[in-house]
């Protein structure tokens, strides 16, 4: 953080100087790169909008190292559906980037949900959970599928407290993680959201943003800029890129007509009741959006590039040439991170 500091006061200082060479800026703890007047005021600009995560590292306490190993357990748990055949990893795939890569995914009686499963990952960055918002946190969401009749379809809590607790592994891990006290249906899902707390997937443009020039390649940098400029960083800012407000999909055009989704969603107004509410949803993160498709609350639309044709048109009103979008994809690439290995199920020490 110290250097990141110095090197931005020295960029802020350079770009401000006249000098014989007033186009490169020599970057302090990167002797043999230079960096161009416009790469440093990119760098600047992105670090206003937009902030790096970083890999977590696991509380080694017992207390705490029991949570995460019990929520990680329920998180692969098929034996949390009313069949024993859904986990919360079967919809949201942590080996593809927290996802199931479907339009809407199967329930345990084979029902598929009418909205696109979002993916876990980095999603205790988002300042509420699911398209509506209905869930402010992740402990909050994880209780909701398992007893959803469509979903896990789990017919009760009591129901749930039960199978877990004919498991000898599960019960014994509890009393690490909650010593002396019984086990409820609120403490065991809190798990589920602690274990997801750490799945954070740091990329490129983190490194871009933590001061390495030489994490992003010329084109991908272009894109960064025809993504500012173009005003995509108006919802998709901040640490996830998105996840931090609700907005009006298709504000300035049917959204229907260009995804052509098979029916209309009225989006948090169902929830709300509120004729300022239909339509909207939350605007997800495009942490890893090369790999979460298809697109959208319906996962109408599942190449990418038609995804920020569409965008650029139905949110903000702008027809983008076949080079920006490709540029933009290309930008956006550079958001895809690392799966941390504590996080995956073939990891047998975590």
């Amino acid at each position: 953080m110290k250097n990141l500091i110095i090197n931005t006061f020295l960029i802020i200082t350079l770009l401000s100087c006249n000098s014989q060479k007033e186009n490169e800026i020599k970057v302090e703890n990167k002797p043999k790169y230079v960096v161009t007047k416009e790469e440093g005021r990119l760098w600047i600009k992105s670090n206003q909008l937009f902030k790096p995560v970083f890999m977590l590292k696991i509380d080694s306490s017992t207390q705490n190292l029991a949570k995460f190993q019990l929520g990680k357990m329920l998180y692969y748990e098929k034996g949390l559906s009313k069949n024993s055949n859904i986990s919360c990893n079967s919809c949201h795939n942590l080996e593809k980037f927290g996802v199931d890569n479907e339009p809407t995914s199967p329930g345990t009686d084979g029902v598929r949900g009418g909205r696109n499963s979002p993916t876990s990952l980095n999603a205790h960055l988002h300042f509420a959970q699911f398209w509506d918002g209905r869930a402010k946190t992740v402990e909050l969401q994880a209780q909701r599928p398992i007893l959803n009749p469509i979903e896990m379809g789990c017919p009760s809590q009591s129901f749930v407290i039960e199978k877990v607790q004919s498991n000898p592994k599960y019960a014994g891990l509890f009393l690490k993680a909650f010593p002396n006290q019984l086990m409820d249906y609120e403490k065991l899902t809190s798990t589920i959201g602690y274990f997801e707390r750490f799945l954070n997937t740091p990329s490129r443009f983190d490194k871009f943003l933590a001061n390495d020039f030489e994490a992003l390649n010329e084109k991908e940098k272009l894109g960064l800029k025809i993504y500012i400029e173009t005003g995509c960083q108006s919802c998709h800012n901040g640490i996830a890129l998105g996840g931090s407000m609700y907005e009006t999909f298709g504000k300035y055009d049917n959204y229907q007509k260009h995804t052509t989704s098979k029916k209309i969603d009225n989006g948090m107004f169902d929830l709300t009741k509120n004729e300022n509410d239909r339509f909207k949803f939350k605007v997800p993160s495009l942490r890893n959006i090369t790999e979460t498709y298809p697109y959208f609350h319906d996962g109408s639309v599942t190449n990418i590039n038609e995804a920020v044709k569409i965008m650029a048109k139905i949110q903000l009103n702008k027809e983008l040439s076949e080079s920006q979008i490709e540029a933009i994809v290309a930008f956006l690439g550079t958001l895809k991170g690392e799966i941390p290995e504590y996080a995956k199920l073939k990891n047998k020490n975590s």
